[in-house]
């Protein structure tokens, strides 16, 4: 494109990484197909068993999620009530928040020992069992979050239909169940596939959710697999035939999502409602609303009173909690850091190139993590240090960021991507014309319009690798661990008391990163301007 001014320091940097990040990628593949060719001894692993369990909660969590999504967007859509952009960003929080510390939320109301089961045998004289474990535990907290996740896109499509569009439907007397077929359902149809495919991926290569809430080998997915093959059965040969697996079926989730339209992310705020309905579309709105509430605050709020009120003070007081809390917020703050570089690096390149094989070329890194995911991408990792004769606890800390960094650049990409690329539509004639060289065209034209997205990818990033515990359960020793780490291993040890209170803090960490880092970086960006 003519408007395109000449960037080919841009569009090297970015030819580079892109072949950096594939040559990585490159390795730990042959890291683990070496290992698989060094076995000797055959695997007891149940591939097929492993493959169909994974797959059936994917697709369970999926359809769930996209049902609860659509019913919360379309009542969040038509009610006007105090709060309501709060609400609106509480959806938007879903794809940041900890699944592990959503798990111990639903352990706290619906497990053995949790509030319901209280409450009902304080009432009744008996228990309700034990909801928050197996295929239905699983379920509940994939759907808790991806169905949020799902909610707040699925609005942002409904907020984008034209004002015109809804005035001519008013003046119609379409029905709520008119509107919704004639002017949210085509609203909605092109987003679905493409966000069923993120949410299928997400819940296909779940982790901590599943390693707390499966409880046991009959509801085990690939990922806790290879984990447990890895770190209690040492069977290599076994992990690398489920990373395998794993690969191959995202591999062909990501190609087959390709041809759908990009899923962008939303994180601003909601537009006021300018449709509201009455009658019982208006209660059943206000009931579907008030139960997803419930449904995603109410484990939250469960992980903050119990973190609370359980001890705080004496898991505050052990030295080893400050270390690892400090090894959060450095691999955090590193991992949100190489992210950024890493996403501007690609974005920039993208947008200063007019040809589309090579935009494609540049856009491959960013389904790195999604094809090889965290637990995969750590075992590679772990194998990798293993070849090259490094001891696995002094390679850990680089390890870590550089997953961390892999697994948070799809969203940074979605973030950064579309807006650098309008601005270079838009802007890339007058800055020819003015003669801008490539550092002048940042600072002056594409910083100052991007800090509220910077900020955003930050967020994003360091909330990611915050709670993140698939990437650190390969690497961690007694001297490294992080938060997240030493949670799950109080669980393990039977500290209750101890988890809750590192829970609640990983929850109020990632609320304050995820409002503050937005606002920080948009004010910073208008004093730039």
């Amino acid at each position: 494109m003519l408007t395109l001014p000449n960037r080919r320091i841009r569009i090297a940097a970015a030819i580079t990484l892109a072949a950096a990040i594939a040559i990585l990628i490159a390795l730990v593949f042959w890291a683990i197909l070496a290992a698989a060719t060094e076995g000797s001894v055959g695997s007891r692993v149940d591939i097929p068993h492993l493959l169909r369990m994974t797959s059936i909660q994917a697709g369970l969590t999926t359809i769930l999620s996209l049902l609860v999504g659509a019913a919360l967007a379309w009542a969040m859509n038509r009610l006007r009530f105090p709060g309501r952009d709060l609400v609106v960003g509480l959806f938007a929080s879903a794809i940041v928040t900890p699944g592990m510390v959503v798990a111990f939320g639903l352990l706290s109301i619906w497990g053995r020992n949790g509030w319901i089961n209280r409450a009902s045998e304080a009432l009744f004289g008996f228990p309700l069992g034990n909801p928050a474990f197996g295929l239905s535990g699983i379920l509940l907290a994939h759907v808790v979050l991806d169905g949020a996740f799902a909610a707040r896109i699925m609005l942002a499509r409904l907020d984008a239909i034209p004002s015109a569009r809804l005035k001519t439907g008013q003046s119609l007397g379409l029905s709520p169940w008119q509107r919704f077929t004639l002017l949210d359902w085509p609203a909605l149809r092109g987003t679905v596939p493409g966000l069923a495919a993120i949410i299928f991926l997400l819940a296909f290569t779940s982790f901590p959710i599943v390693l707390m809430l499966g409880g046991g080998p009959a509801n085990q997915t690939l990922e806790v697999a290879i984990y447990a093959a890895v770190l209690q059965d040492f069977d290599l040969v076994g992990a690398v035939y489920l990373a395998a697996t794993q690969i191959t079926v995202c591999s062909l989730v990501i190609l087959a999502a390709s041809a759908l339209a990009p899923i962008p992310t939303s994180f601003g705020a909601s537009v006021a409602p300018r449709w509201r309905d009455a009658g019982l579309a208006r209660a059943l709105q206000i009931v579907v609303l008030g139960l997803g509430l419930i449904g995603f605050v109410l484990p939250l709020l469960s992980v903050l009173l119990d973190g609370f009120s359980s001890g705080m003070d004496r898991i505050i007081a052990r030295p080893e909690f400050w270390w690892a809390a400090a090894s959060s917020l450095l691999i955090g703050s590193a991992s949100a850091l190489l992210t950024l570089a890493l996403a501007l690096t690609l974005a920039l390149g993208r947008g200063a190139t007019g040809s589309g094989p090579l935009r494609t070329l540049l856009g491959m890194p960013a389904f790195a993590y999604l094809a090889v995911p965290a637990v995969v991408l750590s075992l590679g990792f772990f194998l990798l240090v293993r070849q090259v004769g490094l001891a696995p606890s002094a390679a850990a800390p680089f390890v870590v960021v550089i997953a961390n960094s892999l697994l948070a650049l799809p969203f940074a990409m979605a973030t950064l991507g579309p807006p650098l690329e309008a601005i270079a539509r838009t802007r890339g004639k007058l800055i020819r014309s003015l003669g801008l060289s490539g550092w002048r065209q940042f600072i002056s034209v594409e910083y100052p319009l991007l800090g509220r997205d910077v900020g955003v990818m930050l967020a994003l990033a360091f909330c990611f690798s915050l709670g993140d515990l698939g990437v650190i359960a390969l690497f961690g020793t007694q001297d490294f661990q992080t938060l997240p780490l030493m949670m799950f291993r109080a669980l393990g040890s039977y500290r209750g008391n101890d988890a809750a209170a590192i829970a609640a803090i990983l929850l109020l960490g990632t609320i304050v990163a995820f409002l503050a880092l937005p606002k920080l970086f948009e004010r910073l960006a208008h004093a730039a301007r």
